[in-house]
């Protein structure tokens, strides 16, 4: 466990650290009162991320287990840069940056030093970043079920006839561009646009990542026998097809995805860029030591349903984002504890089919 886990635990310890001296040195209320607090925030900022990627940790490793060790060492080095730095802190700074046409600088500045501000700037755009990751998800969610090839089903009745839509082209696609649909015709007028091509960047760039991983992928992958390697329930093919820059920035982009989600969500807990970031890093952290553990353990092979769930739960968040994009808040403590339920409900699935399976035998 502690070879897992062991550096995400350092990594904590140093985050609580810097969160206490933060809360100690700065602000109004600067002292062990204030570091009592940061430290708290932090924390539940942690616990929050966790529980709202802990499907993300499902899907990463679904996608992780077919890479070699160089890829899977990039993907916790450069990945975790990334996934803590970029994702949850700069990415936010330039969102704002663009769209109220300011300097990285400036903004930079207005976030330790007016964060209330800052926050009011990001949420200003809430749609358009729902938009885009709800559609990004929602093709996450829907490809995994329309596989004409997937034949391992959680509930039959429903997954059954979804794979039989995987024949109709382009299905996927079209089911995500009505909910996006539906999404902008419920927004201000003059969000509508923006919101729109917000999500078809979404839709676009989970598609383009595909194309990215099919052309650097070259000649399928042949197994012992001589058959071509087929697609797996995650809609990419295994092995070098998976790997690669294009399997890598799948990665980045669904991890953005979900972290868009922990970002809007924190800034309703605390204002403080800092403490936000402290929190949000150290839930990232653990999610990347639960793939890693998920992968070595041989946990999705112990599970036949747990990718399933990870799946719903990723279908649910994708419908939460398009809707808080049309003004419906639903609490981040909501969002997380069904990602939760629907991973619990597929490892209890999970043995209960593996007992009537041993029964049979």
């Amino acid at each position: 466990m502690m070879k897992h886990f062991g550096f995400s635990i350092i990594f904590t310890v140093v985050c609580l650290g810097i969160a206490a001296y933060w809360g100690f040195t700065h602000g109004p209320n600067a002292g062990i009162q204030a570091m009592i607090t940061a430290l708290t925030i932090t924390a539940i900022l942690a616990v929050m991320e966790v529980s709202l990627s802990f499907d993300n940790a499902v899907v990463n490793a679904s996608v992780l287990r077919g890479w070699d060790h160089f890829w899977k060492m990039i993907f916790l080095t450069v990945g975790i840069v990334i996934a803590v730095f970029g994702m949850r802190l700069i990415f936010p700074i330039v969102i704002v940056a663009v769209t109220a046409d300011m300097g990285m600088l400036e903004v930079v500045k207005m976030a330790l030093n007016d964060p209330i501000h800052y926050s009011e700037k990001l949420m200003a755009h809430h749609a358009e970043i729902a938009a885009f990751g709800g559609a990004f998800l929602m093709l996450v969610f829907l490809n995994f079920f329309l596989d004409e090839g997937k034949d391992t089903h959680w509930f039959k009745w429903l997954e059954a006839r979804l794979s039989n839509l995987a024949n109709v082209p382009a299905m996927s696609a079209f089911l995500a561009l009505i909910a996006l649909l539906i999404m902008a015709a419920n927004v201000e007028e003059a969000k509508r646009l923006v919101v729109t091509l917000a999500g078809i960047w979404g839709i676009v760039i989970y598609i383009g990542v595909q194309v990215l991983s099919h052309l650097l992928g070259g000649e399928p992958e042949i197994d012992e026998e001589g058959n071509a390697v087929a697609h797996d329930a995650s809609g990419a093919t295994t092995g070098v097809v998976k790997a690669g820059i294009g399997g890598f920035l799948y990665l980045e982009v669904l991890d953005a995805s979900f972290s868009f989600d922990g970002v809007i969500g924190a800034f309703a807990i605390t204002s403080d860029v800092v403490i936000i970031m402290l929190g949000l890093a150290i839930g990232a952290m653990f999610v990347r030591s639960m793939t890693i553990y998920l992968v070595e353990k041989g946990t999705l092979d112990a599970y036949i349903f747990l990718e399933h769930g990870a799946h719903y739960a990723i279908g649910a968040l994708a419908f939460i984002m398009l809707a808080s994009g049309t003004g419906v808040h639903v609490p981040e403590v909501v969002t997380g504890l069904i990602g939760v339920a629907f991973i619990v409900w597929a490892v209890i699935a999970s043995i209960q089919y593996k007992k009537r399976q041993e029964q049979h035998r």
